[in-house]
């Protein structure tokens, strides 16, 4: 018996099986091979068309389904995790009005800021969690304002998760909490559709489709699309989750003070919390985590870090052109912890949220031609990525959360023991390394919310754990006094 799981990113649709007695994924696929289209019609637009995401998962269905030699009858239940923030517009015969606004696309920003002057900034971070934002119900008041005439044909609107399903099922249309949560639609203290965005926009409440738990049978395989997919008709759809929500459950982190980290090109920190709760600077989102519910508060506080890996990237290109990543990071290690005074600041990618949306840039302090050479450019590159970890961590500390394990994919930046022991030792948190991903946590989503996984517990004791990292406390003063050195940097 197998379980199939989806993860719909903006590059790929990859499709995962997992087999339920071992818990191991015995076959995955993506598609396309090569990076899919965004749409850019305008500067600041990214805008993709979900009949692209069915065809993407069409084919990496067949693919995963004959690399494996499953047959139909063989998978138990599907999971879905999918890129979040998206808006898909649908009339009253399902058919899409629109090319969805993706996660990326820039241009409602002035209509989330209007919001949050206009319902208050205090009530909207107390209420909602967030200031509106870029997110999707900020993208449907653009819509509405500049497509009249398309925002009155629209029956229903749904995240990227959502559309998925209801191609699945053959037209049920439904959504999570975590989903409303993430589109800034939820109130956490009315524990409903928030009235002030609703009503600040002018959006009718039967825009919003029904509302159907994270784990749990959501809606079942049309027969006709399972003929396509070669899967068995009634198959239950049983979890969906946004991508960052659904990372931390492929990582098992469920509970409050866990931590879910990734450091590719840019990273992400992705923590849970036990109480409402928000900061007040807005450096941070919060959301409905995946298993947040009436009798327990479990919310995801997601710090994003846009100037990550890529920093390592560049420091490769212009410093060390001449070596791989795992020499490079041995030529980092040869210098000393704080690099004899020299800091990095990472963020060259645009501008941060951590920094209150501030572009701040990246900048070298300290250098001196004398003592400084290309190991302590390198090592400082990577703790100063360390250190903007920190600095978020510190905010969510300040919310409340006690952070005392964070638990990392054994990929990108975290294939470099600096970067990990660094990140251990000036957080003072144990790192555990898994080898998981996307697709796989939301095929053990669908195996939970199907019944045929007890709990998460026994979900993810399967999880193949590759390393844990404890914090130096011999290094420990020496990290923490060039913390504070980069930290006043960032002060300035």
């Amino acid at each position: 018996m197998y379980l199939l799981g989806y993860d719909i990113g903006t590059s790929s649709v990859k499709a995962s099986l997992v087999d339920v007695a071992s818990g191991s994924q015995v076959a995955s696929c993506f598609w396309p091979r090569q990076e899919a289209p965004i749409l850019a019609r305008q500067a600041g637009w990214a805008e993709q068309e979900p009949e692209m995401w069915w065809q993407n998962l069409k084919t990496a269905t067949r693919q995963v389904m004959q690399q494996s030699g499953a047959q139909a009858d063989d998978v138990a239940a599907i999971g879905i995790s999918y890129q979040m923030h998206g808006l898909v517009c649908i009339d009253r015969e399902g058919r899409v009005l629109r090319p969805s606004i993706i996660w990326c696309d820039g241009r409602a920003v002035p209509y989330g800021r209007a919001a949050f002057d206009a319902i208050g900034h205090e009530r909207c971070l107390s209420h909602l969690l967030n200031s509106p934002g870029n997110f999707t119900a900020a993208k449907l008041a653009w819509v509405k304002e500049q497509e009249p005439e398309l925002f009155e044909r629209i029956d229903k609107v749904m995240l990227p998760g959502d559309y998925i399903a209801m191609r699945l099922s053959g037209g049920e249309v439904n959504t999570t909490v975590s989903g409303l949560s993430e589109g800034i639609f939820w109130d956490f203290k009315e524990n409903g559709l928030s009235r002030d965005v609703m009503e600040f926009f002018g959006f009718d409440s039967s825009l919003i489709p029904d509302i159907v738990p994270t784990f749990g049978i959501q809606c079942r395989l049309a027969a006709d699309v399972a003929a396509e997919l070669g899967l068995a008709a009634g198959t239950p759809v049983a979890y969906r989750g946004g991508d960052q929500p659904n990372n931390a459950l492929s990582l098992a982190v469920l509970q409050p003070g866990q931590i879910a980290a990734t450091a590719g090109t840019s990273g992400v920190v992705y923590g849970v919390l036990d109480a409402v709760n928000y900061d007040p600077k807005s450096r941070v989102n919060t959301f409905a985590h995946v298993n947040h519910g009436a009798g327990a508060t479990r919310l995801g506080v997601l710090l994003c870090i846009n100037g990550t890996g890529i920093l390592n990237a560049w420091m490769r290109r212009m410093v060390a052109p001449d070596v791989s990543y795992a020499d490079l990071n041995v030529l980092a290690a040869e210098a000393p912890v704080g690099c004899d005074g020299l800091s990095v600041i990472p963020f060259g990618n645009g501008a941060e949220r951590i920094m209150q949306n501030r572009d701040v840039g990246s900048s070298i302090h300290g250098l001196n031609f004398n003592i400084h050479g290309r190991s302590h450019l390198l090592r400082a590159a990577q703790e100063g990525i360390v250190f903007s970890f920190r600095y978020g961590i510190d905010i969510m500390r300040q919310m409340g959360m006690h952070i005392c394990n964070i638990h990392a994919g054994h990929a990108n930046m975290f294939l470099s023991p600096l970067f990990r022991e660094a990140l251990a030792t000036v957080t003072g948190a144990t790192i555990d390394l898994y080898n998981t991903d996307g697709a796989v946590g939301a095929a053990k989503g669908a195996g939970i919310g199907a019944g045929i996984y007890a709990n998460s517990d026994e979900a993810f004791a399967s999880l193949e754990h590759v390393a844990t990292v404890l914090p130096d406390e011999q290094r420990k003063a020496d990290y923490e006094a060039a913390y504070e050195r980069w930290r006043t940097k960032i002060e300035e």
